[in-house]
């Protein structure tokens, strides 16, 4: 590389190419989707935390949930929200590369923690009589640290290659925020051990978690099918309906966008996707999790004393 090149320090997001009335517009938007994640995933916080009938293994994992997605909105959302306001304002190098490595961890934690709760729901439907020697608080500690320890050394492992690559080009970003396969386009180097990186880990907490999942509720549904009450199959399928809805929505989109065979075209359409997967998804676990769960539901009512004994 020549010693006159100059290094490039900040990078400005192009977000959304559209007018000025449209951005103001998307900035609203945007705030009130923000508004309810985090009012949404706080108030399953809350209700786990007061409701001793809550603190289960189940509802356990889902605090977890619940933190990554506050934590999703957190990183990518003011950002994106600033760039509305102001197309043209650059973010700086240590904040791109932050934003990147905070994103990589919550996406990898919330893979993880989604096989963690599959299993939970495989051990309480399929193993019921042994659920509580199997997911005793200890295990579930541990495997809620495991996750969490994962996907620091994940997102770790992209950022000790990605930091020693130079940025002496173009420092626009055709994202709303520092996505990694968008900031690696602008690298003056060779990005290909990177990209293999990202593909290989995106097959690691993608492709093999979603194949363990699928496994493990093709053995749910199997021993559902061979309870003999009624009500015990309903109550099976509604505490599984909600995660099932859950890892459809997220798998679905990562899956698409970093392990499908066009993973680096159609940028446009991958960037809506991901739009889709970072704001939409956390928004939308809190309602999947408290409109098809009688125990969430309830417990709610009873917050808002709207379930007195009469």
């Amino acid at each position: 590389m020549a010693s006159n090149q100059t290094m490039v320090r900040e990078f400005i997001l192009m977000g959304f190419p559209v007018g000025p009335d449209m951005r103001m517009f998307l900035f609203g938007l945007f705030s009130v989707l923000c508004i309810f994640t985090l009012m949404g995933n706080g108030v399953i916080l809350g209700l786990i935390c007061l409701e001793t009938r809550l603190h289960t293994p189940m509802y356990f994992f889902l605090s977890h949930l619940a933190l990554v997605d506050i934590s999703y909105a957190c990183n990518t959302v003011p950002q994106m929200l600033a760039n509305l306001l102001d197309p043209v304002k650059p973010i700086s190098y240590t904040g791109c590369i932050t934003q990147t490595s905070l994103f990589l961890t919550f996406a990898h934690k919330e893979c993880l923690l989604l096989v963690v709760m599959s299993y939970d729901r495989y051990v309480a439907i399929c193993l019921p009589l042994r659920y509580t020697v199997i997911m005793s608080w200890k295990v579930c500690i541990i495997l809620a640290l495991i996750s969490w320890a994962l996907g620091f050394f994940l997102a770790l492992a992209h950022l000790i290659l990605l930091l020693p690559l130079p940025f002496c080009g173009p420092q626009k970003i055709n994202h709303f925020f520092c996505e990694i396969l968008a900031i690696l386009k602008l690298a003056c180097a060779d990005t290909h051990i990177n990209e293999i990186l990202v593909l290989s880990g995106a097959a690691f907490v993608l492709v093999g978690p979603f194949s363990s999942i699928v496994i493990s509720y093709m053995r749910i549904i199997w021993a559902v099918l061979h309870i003999q009450s009624r009500e015990g199959r309903q109550k099976a399928f509604s505490t599984c309906s909600s995660h099932l809805c859950v890892v459809g929505f997220f798998y679905g989109t990562a899956i698409i966008m970093y392990v499908g065979p066009e993973h680096g075209n159609h940028k446009e359409q991958q960037k809506y996707l991901l739009l889709f997967h970072s704001l939409f998804n956390p928004m939308l676990n809190p309602l999947i999790y408290s409109l098809r769960n009688n125990e969430v539901k309830g417990t709610l009512k009873r917050v808002l004393g709207k379930d007195r004994p009469s």
